[in-house]
């Protein structure tokens, strides 16, 4: 036992002496470091002793990658930030879109289950989340192959997000995946600014609904580390029938700090077991029962998906701040569909596990009237897909109905540039990207393996102009270039055997999609309130667009349209109208046409020229007041209305989805170290409905959540 000790110091000493170059290594890597590289080891070597960390500093370090992949201050993008005060205002740990509709413009969600909870969805100007760039601390979350994000596998995500930053159309350049109909960007909490602190909280309510969140942060310790750390567990049976959802999930957040440089580690992870909900429910029936549920208890879905990001930051002496992050991605699961009555056979399997590895890289850096951003994104993927039939799964000699791999990789990089001229900013954006997909066949299913790759470069101009102390004007100019998605070249087959490939023809035969962007928009800011008002005008090229129709599985099919178009006006405001009292809202109207779409679902294809779009209500608004009654009661309300829509691109009135208009409200009591929330959602009970699609003429909904109630009790700080 005595012989230990001085080995263990040799240990402690060789690793305090490895320390420092093993940063400077890591600089080396980085964007900073290849230009920098003797400057940053040097300075490990001078500072590795003496450094302090600076709270000030260390936050604004901790966020460089992400101020450079979104838009600055004056950058002449439509947006929307969601800050953390806003978040917490409005969280009740619901999925995403859910909290995100009626604080962004444009922007509607719905969830399968008609809870707040399991499979969810938005939609941004009239387009499905699949063309929105998703990313969490600038790591891309958009499945490569299929451009898709679930939200239900990561539950009670907002509760350890500091902000969200919305870009509505082409916007700036990000990580992953082209933005399209806009971006989401998520922003975890800044943990070298976070006081030392622990929390708890438990919910209550509507569809038998429990949730259990713990968090806590150290601090910023004087050696310049910190630490958060949030754990999430919700149940609920869900409000149709056999579409309880029972998920978790876990983030923790650590790091070093110091003046000049960070190192930061993220992991988030997420188990997700429901019973499926994903078919709408034709209207007769729901006149019936609205909890009326398609799929039986024995279609059930397990998932699990997890993150790892390891970042290193560092302020060069010039005020340069470069910044990479290494991520992980996967995810693995199964769910099990019925294909037929058989007890045996007619219980499939499907089974999806992928993995990727990348890396971005951004520098940031203000020099007099310029102000520079630059990166690079790369990631390799690979994805298998293979599923069983139930009953034979497991037993001796079984083998897989099919299984075939996907692999995909992308390499990105961007310049943005914004110049000060008086009280005119320019801003110019290019990225240059070339993704590359490979399939990786069934043996034997007759289909040979096939690569498909694609270069394109995705540009983007503006300016805005500070016409006075209050009121900004801004203007852009953008044009966004992207792949389609694998469930697109392959018809929305999970495997292709002879006779479908043979049909495809080639993987190439589903082009890329296309738009020019035009925004336009004022902005007054003044010392009781904001308004923004914004025009837009999104003229597509070969659109992927959903068709109407669904694969045999329920997922909906797309493809090219050659002209379309989406064009609007949006509008978002606030005013504090005393200092207790403060009142908002927003609206927005959509004019969209497709020039001509085939129908081919028919017996006879059918050709609708100048229709408008499916699911693309012309229009929506939210309005909200909050009243702060004394220092320990809040009072909010909110509704929401979103116009009719039509459920097929043919212009049919008699399949649309009506409008409706809902009303939320909350009550937060705040007492010493005990805050007690209670939520109540569509207090006038809308038996409307929040999406759905048409089969043969007959119009499908999935149900607007009803009346419901949620007590939340928070314990700590």
């Amino acid at each position: 036992m005595f012989c230990m000790q001085p080995a263990r110091d040799e240990r402690v000493s060789a690793a305090r002496a490895i320390a420092p170059r093993l940063l400077a290594m890591i600089a080396a890597l980085t964007v900073g470091g290849a230009i920098h590289a003797p400057l940053a080891a040097q300075t490990v070597r001078d500072t590795a002793r003496t450094e302090r960390p600076m709270p000030d500093s260390s936050r604004t370090l901790e966020g460089v990658l992400v101020q450079a992949l979104r838009a600055g201050d004056v950058a002449p993008v439509t947006r929307s930030t969601i800050t953390r005060a806003t978040i917490t205002r409005r969280n009740f740990a619901q999925d995403v879109p859910l909290l995100l509709q009626g604080a962004v413009p444009s922007l509607i969600g719905h969830t399968e289950t008609g809870a707040p909870w399991g499979y969810s969805y938005l939609r941004l100007r009239g387009m499905d989340q699949t063309r929105l760039n998703l990313s969490l601390d600038g790591i891309p979350l958009n499945d490569p192959e299929d451009h898709v994000f679930f939200f239900a596998n990561f539950v009670d995500l907002l509760a350890g997000v500091q902000s969200v930053d919305v870009q509505r159309g082409a916007g700036t350049t990000g990580a992953g995946t082209a933005a399209f109909a806009g971006s989401v960007n998520f922003e975890t909490r800044p943990i070298a600014a976070m006081p030392r602190a622990a929390a708890a909280e438990v919910q209550a309510g509507s569809f038998n609904s429990q949730r259990v969140m713990l968090e806590g942060s150290t601090g910023l310790s004087p050696r310049g580390f910190a630490a958060y750390a949030r754990i999430s567990g919700v149940r609920s049976d869900g409000y149709r029938y056999n579409a309880g959802v029972l998920s978790g999930s876990g983030l923790v957040s650590a790091g070093w700090f110091g003046e000049r440089q960070s190192l930061k580690l993220l992991a988030l992870a997420g188990v997700l077991r429901d019973t499926l909900a994903y078919l709408a429910v034709p209207v007769d029936q729901l006149r019936v029962d609205r909890r009326i549920n398609p799929l039986g208890p024995d279609e059930q879905d397990r998932f699990g998906q997890r993150l790892l990001g390891l970042t290193y930051t560092r302020e060069a002496l010039s005020g340069a701040r470069f910044a990479t992050t290494l991520y992980r991605m996967s995810a693995s699961g199964s769910y099990d569909v019925r294909i037929d009555p058989d007890p045996v056979t007619g219980l499939w399997n499907f089974h999806l596990d992928h993995t990727w590895y990348g890396l971005t890289s951004a520098v940031t850096h203000d020099v007099g009237a310029w102000q520079l951003n630059a990166g690079v994104n790369a990631n390799t993927y690979a994805r298998d897909h293979y599923a069983w039939v139930d009953g034979t799964r497991g037993t001796p000699g079984a083998s897989s109905l099919y299984f075939n791999t996907g692999h995909k990789q992308d390499a990105a990089a961007f310049g943005k540039v914004a110049y000060r001229a008086g009280t005119v900013t320019l801003f110019g954006d290019v990225q240059g990207r070339v993704a590359q997909f490979r399939y990786e066949p069934t043996e034997g299913s007759g289909v040979p393996e096939e690569t498909v790759s694609w270069a394109f470069l995705n540009p983007r101009v503006g300016l805005t102009w500070q016409a006075s102390s209050p009121v900004r004007v801004r203007a852009s100019l953008g044009r966004t270039t992207r792949e389609p998605a694998r469930s697109d070249m392959f018809g929305g087959a999970d495997d292709l055997d002879a006779a479908q490939y043979a049909a495809i023809g080639d993987f190439r035969n589903v082009r890329p999609e296309q738009v020019t962007n035009l925004e336009a928009g004022v902005t007054y800011t003044g010392v009781r309130g904001r308004l923004d008002a914004n025009v837009f005008a999104m003229e597509f090229r070969n659109e992927i667009a959903p068709s109407g129709a669904l694969t045999p599985l329920g997922s909906p099919l797309r493809r090219n349209v050659a002209q379309s178009f989406r064009r609007g006006v949006e509008l978002d405001g606030q005013w504090r109208v005393t200092p207790r009292l403060t009142m908002g809202g927003n609206a927005a109207w959509l004019h969209a046409r497709i020039a001509s779409f085939t129908d081919e679902t028919g017996a006879q294809p059918m050709t609708y020229r100048d229709v408008p779009p499916l699911l693309s209500p012309a229009w929506l608004s939210a309005q909200r007041v909050e009243w702060t009654v004394t220092p320990w009661l809040d009072l909010g309300v909110e509704g929401r209305y979103q116009g009719a829509s039509y459920l097929r691109n043919d212009g049919n009135r008699a399949t649309t989805l009506p409008d409706f208009y809902v009303a939320d409200a909350t009550a937060r009591v705040r007492l010493p170290r005990v805050e007690l929330t209670v939520r109540g959602a569509n207090l006038g009970n809308s038996q409307r409905f929040a999406s759905g699609y048409a089969v043969e003429g007959v119009p499908h909904f999935f149900v607007l959540p009803p009346r419901s109630v949620f007590v939340t009790a928070r314990v700590g700080r």
